[in-house]
């Protein structure tokens, strides 16, 4: 009889022969995942500056969460699922909850360590569960394609394609300008690249943008790598104190609603891709993907950027045949070794990015696609949030609007017993903010 061959330490601890992989294809996976997602530590640092952080602590901070979040998820979750601050997530951070703070980023920070907490409390208790399946499907995709109308909407501003007008509110910017015409060249290559399956399609087109630019003499270089700057302007900066006020609850509780959705639909959408869900539709060790989750956003919060969460460019990884945790860990490596691409971050321009956000922005608003149209009760809601958000520049403001429409017609049309009691407290909630406001 022939012997069983012996496991390495890593086979024996990621399962890797269980799952049918190796180290090279989840190193392989790792790269494949770390490449589509890498565009963030040029966007987030670019997005957060506007909100009055420091540019080089934020690319740093970036960097660190993601590889902090990855790695937890790829130790104790074991799955191929990467982490970094979240798009949508940080510019509700940047362009609605530091304005309403009154510029005070320390203290939005404070907001998403203390969601990040309630997050994790929330991960060890059955609540989870009940307040994920609670929620209508189509809230749930009418806020998602209304975080990805604004994205849309500050990525053409960013690009210089709209602006502001004092008659119609928004209009046509200035074409004439080159920058506007790069970011619109960086779109259509980033889509392009993306229909053909190009791997990394997002980072080449902000790269590209960004290297024309350059080359133009519309931006200085700035070089290429560099020792890490500082993270001393945002490393444990964060006002936590200060949250516990009555005003900032609904800040903290949209946190933290969004950041369940956004997780849960992730999870869930990497591992049906990966085949990781039982026969009941059920994800094994949710719970230990929901605690690396939560946990990576207190990290993100306390090293200086906004939300970390999972990200749905993990299925890039699970394509080239990743499966474990090692994938995650392998990207984790990859993001602590472009924190020496600080230079580089810092010359990427303002409309460089932009591109990646409209692509994002049109990943996002296909959820408009999955609503159900049959019940105006369902579907109205849900468009009011995706309508409002990026006209009212506030994402928190819109979630609270969809609740409370939807409890409306259900009441107004005599179905009360369709509103679950989640909905009816989000509801109540966002109502005395709105009253009390």
């Amino acid at each position: 009889m022939p012997e069983t061959p012996p496991q390495g330490a890593l086979d024996r601890y990621f399962g890797l022969a269980a799952q049918g992989t190796s180290v090279l294809t989840e190193l392989r996976a790792g790269v494949a995942t770390f490449l589509t997602m890498a565009y963030i530590m040029f966007v987030n640092p670019a997005i957060l500056q506007q909100a009055g952080m420091d540019h080089g602590a934020v690319f740093v901070a970036t960097c660190l969460a993601a590889a902090a979040g990855s790695l937890i998820m790829g130790l104790y979750a074991n799955y191929p699922i990467a982490l970094a601050p979240g798009m949508g997530l940080n510019a509700y951070f940047a362009f609605t909850v530091v304005p309403e703070l009154g510029g005070d980023w320390q203290l939005a920070l404070g907001c998403v360590f203390i969601s990040g907490v309630l997050f994790f409390l929330l991960s060890l208790s059955p609540l989870r569960a009940w307040l994920i399946d609670a929620i209508p499907m189509n809230l749930k995709l009418g806020i998602a394609a209304g975080i990805g109308l604004f994205l849309a909407l500050i990525g053409l501003q960013n690009a210089g394609i709209i602006a502001d007008d004092p008659v119609t509110l928004v209009t046509l910017g200035d074409l004439g300008k080159p920058q506007a015409w790069l970011a619109v060249a960086g779109f259509f290559l980033i889509a392009a690249l993306s229909v053909r399956n190009v791997t990394g399609a997002i980072i080449i087109g902000v790269l590209s943008v960004t290297a024309a630019a350059v080359l133009a003499g519309l931006d200085p270089w700035h070089g290429f790598a560099a020792a890490p700057p500082s993270l001393a302007p945002t490393f444990l900066e964060m006002d936590v104190a200060g949250v516990f006020q009555l005003g900032l609850v609904i800040i903290v509780l949209t946190l933290l609603l969004v950041m369940i959705l956004d997780t849960a639909g992730t999870i869930i959408g990497v591992a049906h891709q990966a085949g990781f869900l039982d026969a009941e539709g059920r994800l094994p060790r949710i719970r230990q993907a929901f605690l690396a989750d939560s946990s990576g956003a207190m990290i993100g919060a306390a090293l200086g950027t906004s939300t970390a969460t999972a990200y749905i460019e993990s299925t890039a990884g699970v394509k080239e045949g990743g499966r474990t945790g090692l994938t995650a860990v392998f990207v984790a490596a990859l993001f602590v070794l472009a924190l020496f691409l600080s230079p580089l971050a810092h010359t990427v321009p303002v409309y460089a990015t932009a591109p990646a956000l409209l692509f994002v922005a049109c990943l996002m608003a296909t959820s408009l696609g999955a609503i159900q149209w049959e019940d105006a009760t369902d579907y109205i809601p849900a468009l009011t949030i995706a309508f409002l958000m990026p006209l009212t520049y506030s994402i928190a403001t819109d979630i609270g609007l969809g609740f409370i429409v939807y409890v409306t017609l259900k009441a107004l049309t005599g179905r009360v017993s369709e509103i679950n009691a989640a909905v009816a407290i989000i509801a109540m909630a966002f109502l005395l903010k709105l009253i009390f406001a």
